[in-house]
């Protein structure tokens, strides 16, 4: 551990023990299929974050720290970066405009609520769900 880590604390290990949240890594369109299978039994939420946007990065900590419905919906975690084809397969299937970070909740197959930025509010997605 570095003599700056020590004083300040290393972000990601910060971040990891605030973190409530089971994230599902969203990684191949495949997954989409299973999503929309899924969403039929129980609402699936998706975080699309972008890994170089320091909004994104405060808007999931926020989120994370907030979160509370574990036993309600299925978290998947999308690094939009990572896996643009995804990304841009999200906006298309679900009909939404692609935005960074974007908070989108899935049932029945389709995305009955979807915020961005300074509106992804764990409080407000308890009221959707």
């Amino acid at each position: 551990m570095s003599f700056l880590s020590s004083l300040f604390g290393d972000s990601d290990q910060n971040q990891s023990s605030e973190t409530k949240i089971n994230w599902i890594p969203l990684t191949s369109l495949y997954q989409l299929d299973e999503i929309v299978t899924e969403s039929k039994d129980k609402q699936i939420l998706i975080f699309k974050h972008s890994t170089r946007c320091s909004i994104s990065r405060m808007a999931l900590k926020q989120f994370e720290k907030e979160f509370d419905l574990e036993d309600k919906v299925k978290a998947y975690f999308l690094d939009l970066i990572a896996y643009r084809e995804v990304s841009n397969e999200i906006a298309s299937r679900f009909n939404v405009v692609h935005q960074s970070p974007q908070l989108l909740l899935i049932k029945d197959g389709k995305s009955i609520y979807d915020v961005s930025h300074s509106d992804i509010d764990a409080e407000a997605l308890k009221s959707k769900v």
